[in-house]
This record gives C-alpha cells, sequence and structure tokens, in this order.
C-alpha cells in the first residue's frame, strides 16, 4: 500500500496553518472540490469522528475518520472504516522564523479495485494528497 512523506513551508503563521489543517467541520466549504461531503458523528474533547467524501484524483473515497488533534502542532487522522480503512495520515506544524513547516506522513491503506490500481500508482495519490495540503497552505496564507 502507498507510504508517502512530504514537508511544504509557508509563510502563514502556525497557528492559521493549524486553523485550516485541522477545521474537519468546515473542510466542504473551503474545499469542496477535495471534500463533497461531511459530516460530523461525535466530538469530544480533542477527537472526532466525521463521516466524509474524499475526491483523491479521480477517485473519491467514502470514510469514517477519527481527527485527533494537539493544539497546535499536530493533527492526526486515523481511518476507521470505508474505503480506505486502516490509512493513518499525521501533519506536523513546526514554527519557523520565516512561517511554518508542515510535515506530511502518510499511510494509505485502501480497498478492491483501488487497491489493485495502488500498486502501480503511488506517485498518483501522493501528487492528489500534496493537492490538497497546497490547498489549504494557500487559504491559511489569504488569512493573513
Amino acid at each position: 500500500m502507498p507510504q508517502f512523506s512530504f514537508q511544504k513551508t509557508s509563510t502563514s503563521s502556525r497557528s492559521n496553518i493549524y486553523k485550516i489543517f485541522s477545521d474537519y467541520e468546515n473542510y466542504q466549504k473551503i474545499s469542496p472540490e477535495f471534500f463533497p461531503s461531511i459530516r460530523i458523528r461525535s466530538v469530544r474533547d480533542n477527537v472526532a469522528v466525521v463521516e466524509e467524501h474524499l475526491n483523491l484524483g479521480d477517485d473519491e473515497l467514502v470514510i469514517m475518520a477519527k481527527h485527533v488533534t494537539d493544539e497546535p502542532v499536530l493533527h492526526e487522522v486515523f481511518v476507521i472504516g470505508g474505503d480506505a480503512k486502516g490509512t493513518h495520515i499525521q501533519e506536523q506544524f513546526i514554527e519557523t522564523p520565516d512561517g511554518t513547516k508542515i510535515l506530511v506522513d502518510v499511510d494509505l491503506k485502501l480497498k478492491g479495485k483501488m487497491k489493485i490500481g495502488s500498486m502501480f500508482s503511488k506517485n498518483r495519490y501522493q501528487q492528489n494528497y500534496e493537492e490538497i495540503v497546497d490547498n489549504f497552505i494557500k487559504i491559511a496564507e489569504d488569512l493573513v
């Protein structure tokens, strides 16, 4: 299954970056091209269970995700059900003199036909996820 890591930098503050990346409640509003549907199932302290439709390139994944936050340094997503059950995404936010460094680690687990396709297209999924991250960075930088 595809595992990949990458890092991005932003001129935006860590708090702005964190605010956008961890704002799962508004993913559908701020990035409808990637998140056509979001439904909050439960929220307790820094943990939320969310039903999501996620467009990753040409694939629409229907997932149940557990979002865990540690403000303002960490946002983790554990996929607990659906097309990508077992997936883990970790986003770390490191303050730098010029803004924020974002470290992303993805362990993508897919099912069915997507699983077979993923064996040949790891780079495609990484590029698709980087598009989502780039979009979030742009939104955070526009807040300034």
